[in-house]
């Protein structure tokens, strides 16, 4: 049996490396940008117990996938993430990539949500080789529902083009909105039973955790 890879491991690797390549300038204001998200209190995601609003999104290929009538079949787990520029997002992406076998067996899907237009979807799946499906969530549309949205803030806007990561060329729109790295477990009745929402684009929930919730429910 090969392994466990500990996502976070390599989420601290990825923002050590960060910390040495990128301008101080640069790393601060991201930090301090978290910080006051954190602050804020807003974009704080739904909390367990609540009802997870339906949707309809097309997928990496434009296939549309409605949230209800995967619902019916099983649990599934919800990921937001911001989108294919953000190497964070791609380290979490494969790690469940590594474990999405064990997910179909213990009777769930995966859905990966982000603001990115569906060609940019297309090559996050294609990139980081997925087989589940990669969905377009434009406008933030969806994430809204699921209170995950928020505007970056102005000053950011350079440093992002700087990193190849311009948000309006990546979402197709001018609002530099963004969601709130989620992950979520949504039962057969459509209630959300597991929440994690996180500001801390360097934190996510590890993938093993999710399954063995996903063995408890």
């Amino acid at each position: 049996m090969a392994k466990y890879i500990k996502l976070q491991d390599e989420l601290d690797a990825q923002a050590k490396h960060g910390l040495e390549v990128l301008p101080r300038e640069v790393v601060e204001a991201f930090v301090h940008s978290t910080q006051e998200l954190r602050e804020s209190g807003t974009a704080k995601g739904l909390a367990v117990g609540a009802m997870a609003p339906d949707f309809t999104l097309g997928n990496q290929i434009g296939n549309n996938i409605t949230l209800s009538e995967k619902t019916a079949k099983g649990h599934v787990i919800l990921t937001f993430y911001r989108g294919g520029w953000c190497p964070f997002c791609n380290l979490e992406l494969r790690a469940y990539q590594r474990i999405i076998d064990s997910i179909h067996e213990a009777g769930a899907e995966l859905l990966a949500i982000s603001p990115q237009t569906p060609d940019h979807s297309l090559s996050v799946h294609e990139k980081n080789k997925l087989s589940f499906h990669v969905l377009s969530d434009l406008h933030n549309r969806v994430a809204e529902k699921y209170q995950l949205k928020f505007k970056l803030r102005d000053d950011l806007h350079d440093y992002h083009r700087s990193l190849g990561a311009a948000l309006n060329e990546h979402n197709g729109d001018d609002s530099w909105e963004l969601p709130v790295p989620a992950t979520f477990i949504i039962d057969k009745q459509g209630v959300i039973r597991f929440a994690s929402v996180d500001p801390d684009y360097t934190k996510r929930t590890e993938p093993n955790e999710i399954l063995n919730l996903l063995h408890s429910l």
